[in-house]
């Protein structure tokens, strides 16, 4: 009697189970309905994929073979793959060097900046990255050389990263604003500055151009805003593209509206760090020759010149404490960075296009289609990168056997009580991660839209992921 009592019991367990997944199919099935029934979704494209987080078992999948634009939920691929290709403790160096020699005091050569790749130098997010922080590391370098004075000139050195800035496929409008600075082998205060303006008093009048923070005196910035009416907000955009010496600002600039400006992405951080340094130095009563770059002597037909002494090597924070602000604030110039680094790495010339294929090799060694994976960026900034949601899914499921997972786990924001990263760009949104029911069961959960219209579609997708709760 006990065994029969035993297998009965099992039975019973077996078959709620069975009948729970069974009821949470239909509980999303009903909700991606009415989802894709929405106004909004009528002429869109909709995808949705969710895994066991424990098998990798497909529990709901509706368009999940269907390459969409991911936005920056690509930014997941990327972190997991720069996490097994590099090593969660991998680190940039960034070296300051002179060439020529030092005689009295005077160097009679160049003072050269050479970048190695690394995002995050200047950057606020890091006490030891710090602008301030960067240039006194310098400066007491160039003293304890025993350097009064720069016969030469300060220059630059982004050449390890060739002539190419930014990826394929970025819009238009977005290149010349913060959010799509290129990178760039030295990058610079995460290549971006800021444009404070003025609105106008009334509608259709000029807004003002009040400061540039930190001044740009080689850079002109022509205005074409206008002021929009009470409430409309942020519409500005500066059109800069890389290596541009005139910015152009256009759009409309909200009445009543609370911030200061707008922020703009470097046209030539290299140049611009260099000038950095040849001004404090001025400052501290260090004189030296102009500014430039290997870029523009290469340009100009200039022998570059040959390195003699090393005077000072920055290196970065660990690729964690990089993939924590990449995906927790989603700085689309990390993950350009990243994926050239990933050729780099390979040996191979740093461009993006031989970064994503060292990317797509690794994930189709682990079993994954290529084909499933048409990525032509890193940060998921361009329309034209197409990845499916069942490829992104098996990535997360993937990356929960990897030592460097709960790095990565944390890294993610936290979005509709779910570890989700979410991903925005024109008529797209999506949401890619984990989650973890009350009672325990773990799934992985990718989720996108791609042509909706109209406004709030967020709200929309959560209550379609309400099912899993």
């Amino acid at each position: 009697m006990k065994l029969k009592h035993l297998v009965f019991v099992l039975s019973l367990t077996f078959f709620s189970h069975l009948s729970f997944g069974q009821s949470l199919e239909q509980k999303l099935d009903r909700a991606f309905q009415v989802l894709t029934n929405d106004p909004q979704a009528k002429y869109a494209i909709t995808s949705l994929c969710v895994l066991d987080a424990n098998t990798g078992k497909v529990i709901f999948g509706r368009n999940e073979n269907v390459g969409l634009a991911t936005a920056s939920t690509l930014k997941t691929i990327t972190s997991a793959t720069a996490y097994s290709l590099l090593g969660k403790d991998f680190r940039y160096q960034t070296t300051l060097a002179h060439s020529g020699k030092i005689t009295n005091g005077v160097l009679q050569g160049d003072l050269i900046i050479i970048g190695g790749g690394d995002p995050t130098l200047g950057s606020f997010r890091y006490a030891q990255q710090k602008e301030s922080v960067v240039l006194s590391q310098w400066v007491n370098a160039i003293k304890a050389a025993g350097i009064t004075k720069i016969e030469g000139r300060v220059i630059g050195d982004d050449s390890a990263w060739g002539s190419s800035s930014t990826p394929d496929g970025w819009p238009w409008q977005d290149m010349g604003n913060y959010y799509g600075a290129g990178p760039s082998a030295l990058s610079w205060r995460e290549n971006q500055f800021d444009i404070k303006l003025k609105a106008g008093t009334r509608v259709n009048q000029a807004v003002t151009v009040t400061s540039v923070v930190p001044a740009m005196p080689y850079l002109q910035i022509v205005s074409e805003l206008t002021t929009g009416a009470q409430g409309t907000g942020d519409n500005a955009y500066a059109f800069l593209p890389p290596l541009s010496p005139i910015a152009y600002l256009r759009g409309t600039w909200g009445m009543g509206i609370q911030k200061s400006g707008i922020s703009a992405a470097l046209p030539d951080p290299a140049y611009d760090v260099a000038f950095r340094l040849q001004d404090t130095l001025k400052r501290l009563g260090i004189t030296a020759g102009q500014v430039t770059t290997t870029r523009k002597l290469q340009a100009d037909k200039q022998p570059l010149p040959v390195v003699s002494q090393q005077l000072n090597t920055i290196t970065s924070p660990s690729l964690t404490e990089i993939i924590y602000w990449f995906n927790k604030k989603s700085i689309n110039l990390y993950g350009e960075h990243l994926i050239r680094t990933l050729a780099w790495k390979a040996g191979k010339p740093a461009t993006t296009a031989n970064g994503i294929d060292e990317q797509v090799k690794y994930w189709a060694a682990k079993g994954l289609d290529k084909k499933a994976l048409n990525m032509i960026d890193g940060s998921g900034l361009s329309p034209a990168t197409k990845v499916t949601s069942y490829a992104m899914a098996t990535i997360l499921f993937l990356a929960q056997q990897e030592t460097w997972f709960p790095d990565f786990y944390k890294s993610l924001p936290q979005n509709n009580g779910m570890q989700l990263k979410s991903g925005s760009i024109k008529d797209v949104s999506a949401y890619a991660g984990y989650y973890t029911n009350p009672a325990g069961k773990k799934y992985i959960v990718v989720i996108n839209i791609n042509n909706y219209t109209g406004t709030g579609i967020n709200s929309k997708l959560f209550k379609t992921l309400d099912a899993l709760k």
